[in-house]
C-alpha cells in the first residue's frame, strides 16, 4: 500500500488493481472500508468492460470470448512506475492470461496526484497492437454516507450540475440495461432524496453526457462530496436491499450490454475504440467539499 499526504488530506493506493483503498481528511475515513458483508471492494477500476457482457460472453472477429462482471484489471497487480510526493502511478501491461480473455494488446496506467483536498484519477490506456482496439473504463468509487444512521431511512441527498430534465435507464437482466426505457429523475429542490429504497431497482445510470458533477449532501443539505468528470455514462449504486452505509458515483467510458445483446464487442453502446500507438486519456477529481 502507498500513501500520500498533504496536510489537508491522505489517501492510500494498492497495488493490486491500482485500487485507491482510502481517503482521509477532517479527521475521517471518506472511502467505503470493504466490509465483505456488504461490498468486498473500495474504488476498483473497471476495464475492458464496464458492467455485464450478455451472457459473460462477447464477439470480436468471429471468436467467442468469456468476461465477467467489470472486466479483469480489478484482480491484477500492477507495478508501481511513479512515486512523488504529490502523485503516484501504476501500469499494467497485457499478458498471455489477459490475451486469452480480451485478444488486444495494451498498456493500461491508473495515476493518483492530491491537491488541496481533491484526488484526481488519471487513466490512459495505449493500444500496443497492430489491430484497431476496442475496450471500456470506468470508475466505481464507494463513498461513507454521512453521519450514516441504520435506524433511520434517510441518507442524504444528490446534486448535479443540472437541475432538471435528468433521465435514467435501469438494468433489465442478468447485470445488463434496458436503455430504450428512460425514467425522470425526479428532483425535490433540485436535490434528489436518497433513502432505503432509492436503489430498490439496482443502478442508476445516466447516459449521454447529461452531468458533469456529481455532489453528495448531508441530510442537512450540506455538501460532503464531489466527483467531477468528462465521462458519458454515471451510475448511481448503493446494494439493494442491504442498508448498506455507502453509495456509489460511478463516471464510466462504457456501459454494461444491452439485454439479449448478441452483436460484434466493437459495436456495444459507449465502446471506445483505439488505432494502433494511439493513447486514451480520461480522468476524473474527487474533492471534499467539507
Amino acid at each position: 500500500m502507498e500513501t500520500l499526504f498533504n496536510g489537508r488530506l491522505s489517501i492510500e493506493v494498492s497495488a493490486h488493481g491500482a485500487e485507491l483503498c482510502s481517503i482521509f481528511a477532517n479527521a475521517k475515513e471518506y472511502l467505503w472500508q470493504a466490509e465483505p458483508e456488504f461490498w468486498k471492494r473500495h474504488s476498483p477500476v473497471l476495464f475492458p468492460i464496464v458492467g455485464s457482457v450478455w451472457e459473460n460472453e462477447y464477439r470480436n472477429e468471429g471468436s467467442t470470448y468469456v468476461l465477467t462482471q467489470h472486466g479483469f484489471a480489478r484482480d491484477m497487480e500492477f507495478k508501481l512506475i511513479l512515486e512523488q510526493n504529490d502523485e503516484l502511478r501504476y501500469q499494467l501491461v497485457s499478458n498471455e492470461e489477459t490475451l486469452k480473455k480480451y485478444p488486444f494488446p495494451f498498456c493500461l496506467e491508473i495515476g493518483y496526484r492530491i491537491r488541496d483536498k481533491k484526488i484526481d484519477v488519471m487513466w490512459e490506456v495505449k493500444n500496443t497492437g497492430e489491430k484497431e482496439m476496442h475496450f471500456q473504463i470506468g470508475a466505481h468509487p464507494a463513498f461513507y454516507y454521512p453521519d450514516f444512521d441504520a435506524e433511520t431511512q434517510e441518507r442524504g441527498f444528490f446534486g448535479f450540475n443540472k437541475k432538471s430534465g435528468l433521465k435514467y435507464i435501469l438494468i433489465s437482466e442478468k447485470g445488463c440495461a434496458d436503455p430504450d426505457t428512460q425514467y425522470p429523475l425526479k428532483l425535490t429542490d433540485e436535490l434528489l432524496p436518497l433513502n432505503t429504497h432509492t436503489f430498490d431497482k439496482d443502478a442508476l445510470i445516466l447516459e449521454d453526457s447529461q452531468v458533469r458533477r456529481v455532489t453528495l449532501y448531508n441530510k442537512e443539505k450540506k455538501p460532503y462530496l464531489s466527483l467531477h468528470f468528462d465521462a458519458p455514462v454515471v451510475g448511481l449504486w448503493s446494494p439493494p436491499g442491504k442498508n448498506a452505509p455507502f453509495v456509489c458515483i460511478e463516471p464510466w467510458y462504457g456501459r454494461c450490454d444491452r439485454a439479449h445483446y448478441t452483436g460484434e464487442y466493437k459495436n456495444k453502446d459507449w465502446m471506445q475504440h483505439l488505432q494502433p500507438e494511439e493513447t486514451f486519456r480520461g480522468k476524473y477529481t474527487i474533492e471534499i467539499e467539507e
